[in-house]
């Protein structure tokens, strides 16, 4: 059920943000209260079986719905930003993008060795950066115990990318 609520509510946006891409944007979603907190709920729900110590929300869609779930498995919520957004000292990780490169970082106290660190972002593509997210958490001697998604584009292959960092990948929805 609430799979088809987030797909009779996600608008397509074509040709962005470049032509031949259809962007799934997740922004009506935000409009409707109740939808948001059943989302938060299902998300919590998925997870109830993994032991969670810390939720890291990945920018910036990770931070729409990655705060709510963290408070609602009481536990810390800690933002994966793009490089340079953070005031304090970070700890970084690159990667490739289709068009270039990136960097993400997160401060580096964020994360203590051994803690077990749900990555939460609302859409999964390719991986590329949800994979970078991993590799960060993974410097910073945490463990990634599972995935959490609003959305997950299947047919990109995101999910195998994530199979050598986690196993535990939950999505409301799948394309």
């Amino acid at each position: 059920m609430i799979e088809s609520r987030i797909k009779q509510t996600v608008r397509d946006v074509h040709d962005f943000p470049k032509p031949g891409i259809i962007f799934k944007d997740i922004t009506p979603i935000l409009k409707d209260p109740g939808l948001c907190i059943d989302i938060t709920a299902a998300l919590a729900m998925q997870l109830s079986n993994v032991a969670i110590d810390v939720v890291a929300g990945i920018e910036s869609r990770g931070f729409l719905f990655g705060p709510s779930l963290a408070q609602v498995l009481n536990v810390p919520f800690i933002p994966i930003r793009k490089a340079g957004k953070l005031p304090y000292k970070t700890v970084q990780e690159s990667y490739d993008l289709e068009y270039g490169s990136a960097t993400i970082e997160c401060h580096q106290d964020a994360l203590l060795k051994g803690q077990r660190v749900l990555i939460h972002d609302d859409l999964l593509a390719t991986g590329g950066t949800v994979v970078a997210a991993s590799k960060l958490v993974m410097q910073m001697e945490a463990t990634v115990v599972a995935y959490s998604f609003i959305i997950s584009l299947d047919f990109l292959n995101g999910r195998e990318r994530l199979t050598p960092y986690g196993n535990e990948v939950f999505s409301l929805a799948s394309y």
